[in-house]
């Protein structure tokens, strides 16, 4: 590494102070969250985003719908998520993602998926499946990026603008 490449990569005082400082205020507000999201619902996780963004990651779940919920850091905790994954209760075997909703392009999606699918070996649930839709077809690219990406199989069909997604956890 030439010396100017490494003077490049290191940070002044000044850079390293604004990530602490920030750093700091996320892990105030983190606990403030935990204590607020915890009287309603099961905190799961505390988990970091590709960014390294701090993020609580909470649950409600019942008989037949789970709904996993993530809430960043960054911002005090006032009863809304910034992300949200429902996935159906099909039977003891399948669990169906009805939605992902929320913030895009921060990784939420990653996050919540993968906890679902931790949640899923938990309880021995063999597969993770969902629909696209119609009103998916708009960024049905992304979507089968997203998927493949967590190692769903992803089938789409181009002409009838619809699809599927399955995950087998013996893969």
């Amino acid at each position: 590494m030439t010396k100017s490449a490494f003077l490049q990569e290191v940070k002044s005082k000044d850079e390293l102070k604004e990530e602490l400082d920030e750093l700091e205020i996320q892990l105030f507000r983190m606990q403030n969250n935990i204590k607020e999201i915890a009287k309603k619902s099961e905190v799961i996780s505390i988990d970091q985003t590709p960014n390294e963004e701090w993020v609580v990651v909470y649950a409600d779940r019942d008989k037949d719908t789970w709904q996993l919920m993530l809430h960043s850091c960054k911002r005090t905790y006032q009863g809304n998520w910034h992300s949200a994954l429902q996935a159906e209760v099909k039977d003891d075997s399948t669990i169906h993602i009805a939605a992902i909703k929320g913030e895009e392009n921060k990784g939420y999606g990653s996050v919540l998926m993968n906890h679902l699918k931790e949640i899923a070996k938990e309880e021995n649930v063999q597969y993770i499946t969902g629909d696209l839709v119609q009103r998916d077809y708009g960024h049905v690219d992304r979507l089968q990026y997203f998927y493949e990406k967590h190692n769903f199989d992803v089938i789409v069909d181009h002409t009838e603008k619809c699809g599927e997604i399955i995950w087998n956890d013996d893969e």
